[in-house]
């Protein structure tokens, strides 16, 4: 490409690239080479290119031309020629030079300069979040280095998940229709080339070109120069450059395709890092849009088991009666109880949890029936209970498997007359409240060996909802992750979008013996110490160590089974009649799997 260097008095030198059939240089702004010099007329010279000379000739009859120290009023210029324009001083060039960046010391090298002008360009394109900002900024910088006069960036259209045909995203004096098919797929046999290829291409004279001369574009636009170049992202092409000019051939040379390519490389990883930001974005939105179909107040879940859970729990929340919430350790418990009393009638009033297996026996009755001053010792004034502090609400009793039978009796009664006695006084007081329990413990099996009191039992337990655990709610999990990731992201400030595809099915393999709590943990953990915007599987510590062993099909299908009928006999509160005719199977298949479940419940019945 032809060029012009403008030597000012102060400063350093400024290039002009000659790229049109007719070029203006004057003191004017309008003029295509646009020079500050008081010695210039403000139209003082055009540079026609006849397609294969370049010629100068004066605009205004005072204007003054001066080439190699010789006045003239047209001349034919060669490389190397010193051009003087009244006191402007300019030399020609016949060869494509990079643009010098301002301030490279003289003798630098082009390549370097021209790198260095492609850093520039990468710093704006890392300010930029926005995929179509980045497209627009990046085929302006290719333009501007290369001394392209169109130019078009195509990227790989992947919406569907499946498609790997390209859709122009950025268009610079581009008619679409030229590399583009009715269909909108692109049909340019150029751009075909460097996808199959992967590699850069330059066409110097493309209208004459024997292998892309009848190219769409080429022959659209009637293009004398192209370069493509292929944007690459772990070897797969995610899109492509494409440069051209409708004026010069030979325009582009091997050194300016090697900085293409270079420069795309480093577009490639701004642009991916933008779409996968982009995609997180798209996630998070889908995200909560599937929880507002999937959300049940505050508890998420959509399989089955859940659906059965909400369908109870809507109908016996607006209703007095006890519920027993069972379920692993980590599955929710407190959480269903909450949503119990948040759609009661009970929801103005007060919502207090005990935690039975927290106390110490000598003070649980204490803490649930509160203390006159003097009871004991260390009683030094009146405190009202955990019954007394929840009148007018609900009482959630949790880990009830743990309280001792002392306590039970007690228990038991304060529920029956709904009438409770301080420790150290002999008044009864009256409390208007709603009770509900929760165990991760079989509570028919405890009350089989007697360590849990079985009227006790029947009170607690007029309704039963049971939570099943994460490893049997599927897709949930997934769900679930993605929420406690961005629920605990923003709060600890992490720097984390979402999960990397291994993440996630190392997710959807592991057993969470913890279940919900224990993902809650690891998610905590991640966020806490990765620093990339991806959490690993081994951010969660879900290595394949980790994940539950490959087991023989047989064997997977047996402990499916029992753990399906033990679902089913839990649900039916132990009754295996119930259980194997709901099951449509004989009840010795009950009583065959219960043989091989030593805590499984038991409650024989027709």
């Amino acid at each position: 490409m032809a060029m012009l260097r403008y030597f000012p008095a102060e400063g350093a030198p400024r290039l002009f690239a000659i790229h049109k059939p007719v070029t203006t240089i004057g003191s004017g702004e309008g003029n295509d080479v646009h020079i500050d010099d008081r010695g210039l007329f403000e139209h003082h010279a055009q540079v026609v290119f006849t397609g294969r000379d370049f010629q100068i000739e004066e605009l205004d009859r005072n204007a003054e031309i001066t080439i190699n120290g010789k006045k003239k009023r047209r001349a034919r210029l060669v490389d190397g020629d010193r051009v003087s324009l009244g006191s402007a001083h300019l030399g020609f060039s016949m060869f494509s030079e990079l643009p010098r960046v301002h301030g490279t010391p003289p003798g630098q090298s082009n390549e370097i300069a021209g790198l260095r002008k492609l850093f520039q360009f990468s710093e704006r394109l890392m300010t930029s979040r926005s995929v179509d900002d980045l497209l627009e900024l990046l085929l302006d910088g290719v333009i501007e280095v290369t001394g392209a006069g169109r130019g078009a960036v195509l990227m790989v259209d992947s919406s569907d998940g499946a498609s790997t045909e390209l859709r122009l995203r950025a268009l610079r004096n581009v008619q679409r229709s030229a590399i583009e098919d009715a269909s909108g797929a692109i049909s340019d046999s150029i751009v075909r080339h460097v996808v199959e290829t992967k590699r850069p291409l330059i066409v110097s004279d493309a209208l004459n070109d024997t292998t892309f001369g009848k190219s769409e574009s080429v022959v659209a636009l009637q293009l004398s120069s192209v370069m493509c170049a292929p944007l690459l992202s772990q070897g797969d092409v995610i899109g492509v450059l494409y440069v051209g000019n409708d004026e010069i051939k030979h325009l582009f040379v091997r050194s300016q395709l090697d900085l293409l390519f270079i420069f795309a490389g480093q577009a490639s990883l701004i642009l991916q890092n933008a779409m996968l930001l982009t995609a997180l974005r798209e996630d998070k939105q889908k995200l909560t849009k599937e929880l507002s179909d999937k959300r049940f107040g505050e508890i998420i879940g959509a399989c089955p088991s859940m659906l059965e859970v909400f369908r109870k729990l809507e109908k016996v929340a607006g209703t007095d009666i006890s519920v027993l919430v069972t379920g692993e350790t980590g599955t929710g418990k407190e959480l269903i109880a909450h949503e119990l009393h948040t759609r009661s009638n009970r929801s103005s009033g007060p919502f207090v949890t005990v935690n039975c297996g927290a106390i110490p026996e000598n003070l649980i009755e204490s803490e649930l029936f509160g203390h006159v001053r003097g009871a004991f010792t260390g009683a030094v004034a009146s405190r009202p209970g955990k019954f007394q502090q929840a009148n007018g609400g609900t009482l959630f009793l949790d880990e009830i498997g743990e309280l001792a039978l002392p306590l039970q009796v007690k228990l038991l009664r304060a529920l029956q007359e709904r009438v409770v006695y301080r420790v150290g006084d002999s008044k009864p007081e009256r409390c208007d409240i709603r009770v509900i329990a929760a165990t991760n413990r079989n509570l028919e099996e405890m009350v089989r060996e007697g360590t849990f009191r079985e009227d006790l039992y029947y009170r607690l337990n007029v309704v039963n909802l049971w939570l099943p655990p994460l490893r049997e709610r599927g897709e949930d999990t997934f769900i679930i992750a993605k929420a406690l990731l961005a629920k605990y992201a923003d709060e600890l400030g992490s720097p984390v979008k979402g999960f990397s595809p291994a993440a996630l099915t190392a997710i959807r393999k592991y057993p969470w013996p913890g279940n919900i709590r224990q993902l809650e943990n690891r998610v905590k953990k991640g966020l806490v110490l990765c620093d990339r915007s991806l959490l690993s599987a081994e951010d969660l510590d879900l290595t394949e160590e980790a994940q539950s062993p490959i087991v023989p099909l047989e064997k997977a299908k047996e402990d499916f089974q029992r753990r399906y009928v033990m679902e089913v006999l839990e649900r039916n509160n132990g009754n295996r009649t119930q259980t194997a005719r709901d099951l449509g199977v004989d009840p010795r298949t009950i009583f065959r799997y219960l043989e091989r479940e030593p805590s499984a419940p038991g409650k024989a019945g027709t």
